[in-house]
């Protein structure tokens, strides 16, 4: 399965244009593939830091410490041997 593309007009300074051009052409990808990319890792950042946020908040109110009696299952489960 394709994905599906879209072509889009944008608008970016030159001189990003021309550093995205050249660091394209150094890591040998295309200035689309390089721009898709690009595009996917600050999404991927960005959705990140909204999820690192959410946990923030949850954590500021809840305790985020194991339960000792769960610590002592998982701990016996291993059987005593070590990692």
């Amino acid at each position: 399965m394709t994905a599906q593309t879209l072509t889009a007009d944008i608008v970016i300074p030159a001189p990003l244009s021309e550093a995205a051009r050249q660091l394209a052409g150094k890591l040998g990808m295309s200035v689309g593939d390089f721009y898709t990319a690009a595009l996917s890792a600050y999404v991927a950042a960005v959705q990140e830091r909204d999820v690192t946020a959410a946990l923030n908040q949850v954590y500021e109110t809840e305790p985020s410490a194991m339960d000792p009696a769960l610590i002592d299952l998982q701990a016996a489960t291993l059987g005593g041997k070590e990692w």
